[in-house]
């Protein structure tokens, strides 16, 4: 898995790549009359965090793949990230009907994969450092990009249930919610064979 990288970063990874392809082995000496000292520690670190390059156990390094780069940075993150969430939240809307149906509707697709969670308002700032450390874009309320995203929804207070090893919001307001539109009437139908009819 790979993550988003700064400019910088990539003319980094494009430079080792093309000097010494994916068999290749190097230091961070490669570097060294590039940028200064702090320059050349900040962009392995950053490389290395990142997935575009591996360390070999005899204290070398070599360049990813640059199409498992690529096809990495389009890889569903979320479910793992929020394993290491210290704040209540509760997935909603969308996200509540995946997890309700066992996943039998799926929102998402590479080229577009928004989550929806509920979190109290005052928390909005953890979150949003939280997913910025963990280099997730987000938004409050609503927005979207290429790929992954979390989407926002600060409330006042929060419910929520546990499925799948995920927060969620009820069985009986996800049911309202699938139900709401006919677009989801599959993932309704599946809700209601599974769990009934009714709340």
């Amino acid at each position: 898995m790979t993550i988003e990288i700064p400019q910088y970063g990539l003319k980094a990874y494009a430079l080792l790549y093309s000097r010494q392809g994916i068999h290749g082995k190097f230091k961070q000496s490669e570097l060294d009359w590039v940028v200064s000292v702090s320059m050349k520690k900040k962009i392995f670190s950053l490389l290395l965090r990142t997935g575009w390059i591996k360390k070999n156990p005899e204290g070398t390094y070599s360049c990813t793949n640059p199409s498992d780069a690529i096809k990495g940075l389009l890889e569903f993150r979320v479910p793992g990230i929020m394993k290491d969430a210290k704040r209540k939240y509760a997935f909603t809307q969308l996200s509540a009907v995946e997890i309700w149906s066992d996943f039998s509707y799926v929102q998402r697709g590479l080229e577009k994969s928004p989550y929806f969670i509920k979190i109290l308002q005052k928390d909005l700032s953890y979150w949003k450092e939280f997913f910025n450390r963990n280099e997730m874009p987000n938004y409050v309320n609503s927005g979207g990009t290429i790929g992954e995203f979390m989407i926002l929804i600060p409330v006042h207070s929060l419910v929520f249930e546990e499925k799948n090893g995920f927060k969620v919001d009820s069985l009986k307001e996800t049911r309202a919610y699938a139900r709401s539109n006919e677009v989801y009437a599959y993932a309704s139908k599946y809700i209601e064979y599974t769990y009934g009819a009714s709340a």
